[in-house]
C-alpha cells in the first residue's frame, strides 16, 4: 500500500503541519480525527487496514489531516471569539494548502470529508461550507452544533462554521442547488449522547431539500470498532 508522509510550514496557521497520505488512486478523501487527535489516528486504530482492498485496488486515496482542535475549540481558556478565528484559519488550511495538494497528486474529481466523533463535526462543517468543492461527506457518532463548545456564544467565524446556524438560513438558489448535490450520511448508535443532533442535523438539512441518509445503528456504536464496520458500510454510498 502507498503510504506518504507530508509536512509544511502552514501559511494559514503559522505553524508546521503533518499529514499523512495512503493509496495510489481513486476518490480523494480526507479524514479529520476525533476529539485533539493526531494525523496518524486513524492508521494506529487501523482504520487503513479496515479499508485496505480499497486502497490496494485504486479506489480510494485517503488524506489524514492533523487537528488544532487544543488551540481552537478545545482551548477551554481563551475567548470562545479567538477559538473560533482560529478554527477558520484551520479551514483555510485545509482548502487552500491540503484540497490543492490532493489535486496536484490526484486528478480524481471525487472528493470526500470523513471523520468520527469530533472529525465528523469538522467533516460536515467543512462539506456544507464548501458544497463546491465537496462530492460526500459521511459523519461517523457526530456532534453538529459547535455552540455546545462556545457556551451558547456567536459570533461571525462561529456561525459560519456551524452547520447547525447556517443551513436554515441558506437562501441562497445556487448554493442550495450545490448543497443538494451532495451524498451526506450520518451513522450513530441509538443510545450514543450525540443521537439527537445527528437527527437535528438531519431534519434542518431535509427542510432546506438537501437529502441524507441517517443510519441510526444499535447500541452506543461509539468506539473504533464500530466506526471500523460504518466505514466499510458506508464509503462506497449508503443504503
Amino acid at each position: 500500500m502507498n503510504r506518504e508522509y507530508h509536512v509544511w510550514h502552514s501559511p494559514s496557521l503559522n505553524r508546521r503541519m503533518e499529514l499523512l497520505v495512503f493509496g495510489h488512486a481513486g476518490a480523494r478523501v480526507v479524514v479529520f480525527p476525533t476529539s485533539q487527535g493526531r494525523f496518524y489516528e486513524w492508521e494506529d486504530r487501523d482504520m487503513m487496514e479496515t479499508l485496505h482492498e480499497h486502497l490496494e485496488r485504486g479506489w480510494l486515496q485517503i488524506y489524514c489531516v492533523d487537528s488544532v482542535d487544543a488551540e481552537s475549540w478545545y482551548c477551554r481558556w481563551a475567548h470562545p471569539g479567538g477559538r473560533s478565528y482560529r478554527h477558520h484559519q484551520y479551514f483555510e488550511y485545509i482548502r487552500n494548502e491540503v484540497l490543492p495538494l490532493t489535486e496536484h497528486k490526484n486528478p480524481n474529481p471525487f472528493l470526500m470529508m470523513v471523520g468520527a466523533s469530533f472529525g465528523a463535526y469538522h467533516a460536515m462543517a467543512f462539506g456544507l461550507k464548501y458544497p463546491d468543492k465537496v462530492d460526500r461527506i459521511i459523519g461517523l457518532s457526530g456532534a453538529y452544533d459547535i455552540r455546545f463548545m462556545t457556551n451558547g456564544y456567536s459570533d461571525d467565524y462561529v456561525y459560519f462554521n456551524n452547520p447547525m446556524q447556517f443551513i436554515p438560513n441558506e437562501h441562497d438558489g445556487y448554493r442550495l442547488s450545490l448543497l443538494r448535490h451532495l451524498d451526506i450520511v450520518m451513522a450513530v448508535g441509538r443510545e450514543d449522547r450525540l443521537l439527537e443532533s445527528s437527527r437535528a442535523m438531519s431534519r434542518e438539512l431535509w427542510a432546506k431539500g438537501i437529502g441524507n441518509a441517517l443510519r441510526e445503528w444499535d447500541g452506543w456504536s461509539h468506539d473504533w470498532p464500530y466506526w471500523q464496520k460504518m466505514i466499510l458500510h458506508y464509503i462506497n454510498g449508503h443504503d
